[in-house]
């Protein structure tokens, strides 16, 4: 058996991970990464990267609709093609996130699980690796509800259906949150029927005003959206597969994705051998250290919000405290998030559901619809929505329901990270015509009634008119 001493263990090879270990070990601390499965975890694997590469697939796909003077024409999908595009954007980015590229950094990367033996000390295969501090770093997996019948039943999830390369006839998903809304237009647009069912509310965890529209839009492209259905039973065989919900309902299709949720990949750990209190996920402090003081978790594991963005986040705050002795604790209010459906719908802070209960009659909420931005309708995509919602000048969150409305949000996730205020976002000079006015444009709505409409403004105006040479 091995022995080795380090500055900082790091467990798991995902994006979060990796930034702890690149960070670290550049600014000079020894570094151990242990990964088991592949480097680049979920997101680089089975998440944001082959996803949006699906999803720009499917767009190449749906644009042959035509429109704007351009005769349409069906489109010719070869959904194995499409796989294979997206197994070369994985390809190309993976030497990014690849051992060879860490070990030249530094870092003395060990593929293999990770597991604690005691509260300073963890075992990865046949070596164990003793630091001052360790950064958990594992990530989620899919969480399968135990449905009847379903383990009899052949079934995709994330880490399975990008390496499907025969086209889903009929695809029913189980789970309207953002992984099954997004597969499930990709697939539509490839040329798949596809059935969502939904057993509360489908994209609830967004504001419904916004939700409603993208529901309403992917509905019209032939999407069958069942809420309010929860699967009960699963039963058929591979080709034939039918979900029958608690009310009764049968949904028939090819293929079955399980899109409901992720679960914290803890199980390896042996997370009671070093002292670390943990439920469904590890419990952490504000600065992401666990009730074992040496080990910090971040990411998934961690709880929260689950994105790849959060984990490099995560990584920062951490980092900070390890190696720099400076306090830090992370906060979410100024994280943003987006599903990349079309139209796309992001958030960042408060929603306005969110924002009147904790602030009450304080909250202004300014809007203004896409189909009054000039580019949006020079490009035909006039569907869209922007609320921000304001408490003394200073926005406090962002909801977009539109074209680009992850690359939108971002000046709001800036906003609320700064403490800008409203007067900030409205002197930006936005090129125009740019879907970007739609920010200068809400900022100029929430001023609006407080200049035009404001009998002390008019006063000021009417006096400097009359006097004033």
């Amino acid at each position: 058996m091995e022995r080795i001493k380090t500055d900082i263990c790091v467990i798991g090879g995902g994006s979060g991970g990796l930034s702890v270990a690149a960070g670290a070990v550049q600014m000079g601390a020894k570094v151990v990464l242990l990964e088991g499965h592949k480097m680049g975890g979920d997101c680089l694997n089975y998440g944001c990267v082959p996803s949006k590469a699906l999803i720009a697939a499917s767009k190449r796909a749906h644009a042959m609709q035509g429109g704007l003077g351009v005769t349409g024409v069906e489109p010719d999908v070869s959904y194995a093609a499409a796989k294979d595009h997206v197994a070369q954007v994985i390809k190309t980015i993976e030497p990014h996130d690849s051992v060879e590229r860490f070990e030249g950094l530094g870092v003395h990367v060990i593929q293999e699980f990770g597991r604690f033996i005691t509260k300073t000390e963890v075992q990865a295969g046949e070596t164990i690796i003793t630091a001052r501090r360790f950064v958990i770093a594992t990530g989620s997996s899919p969480f399968v509800p135990p449905i009847p019948g379903l383990d009899s039943i052949p079934f995709e999830t994330n880490e399975t259906i990008f390496a499907l390369r025969e086209k889903p006839e009929h695809l029913l998903i189980i789970g309207g949150g953002p992984i099954g809304m997004e597969l499930a237009q990709a697939h539509r647009r490839l040329g798949s029927k596809v059935t969502v069912i939904e057993g509360l509310k489908a994209m609830g965890k967004d504001d419904p005003e916004l939700a409603a529209i993208l529901l309403e839009n992917l509905s019209g492209e032939g999407i069958e959206i069942a809420e309010d259905a929860m699967a009960a039973n699963v039963s058929g065989k591979a080709g034939n597969i039918t979900v029958e919900t608690t009310d009764g309902r049968p949904f028939t299709g090819s293929h079955l994705l399980m899109a409901v949720g992720r679960k914290a990949n803890i199980d390896k750990l042996d997370l009671d051998k070093a002292g670390i209190e943990h439920n469904r996920t590890i419990k952490v402090d504000a600065g992401l250290r666990t009730t074992n003081r040496r080990v910090y978790a971040i990411g998934d594991v961690a709880g929260g919000l689950q994105f790849t963005h959060v984990a490099g986040y995560h990584a920062g705050v951490v980092i900070r405290s390890m190696l720099i002795g400076l306090p830090a604790k992370q906060r979410t209010d100024h994280i943003p998030w987006a599903t990349y459906t079309d139209p796309e719908l992001a958030q960042v802070g408060l929603t306005e559901a969110d924002a009147l209960e904790l602030h009450g009659h304080k909250v202004d909420v300014a809007r203004f619809e896409f189909k009054g931005n000039d580019r949006a309708i020079a490009e035909g995509k006039t569907t869209g929505l922007i609320k921000v919602m304001v408490v003394k000048g200073r926005p406090v969150g962002a909801s977009i329901v539109g074209p680009q409305a992850g690359e939108l949000i971002q000046t709001w996730a800036l906003a609320i990270s700064s403490k800008l205020k409203m007067s900030a976002i409205s002197a930006m000079v936005a090129p125009y015509p740019t879907l970007g006015e739609v920010n200068k444009r809400a900022a100029g709505a929430y001023f609006t009634p407080r200049l035009f409409d404001n009998p002390r403004v008019k006063r000021v105006v009417g006096f400097v008119q009359r006097w004033i040479p």
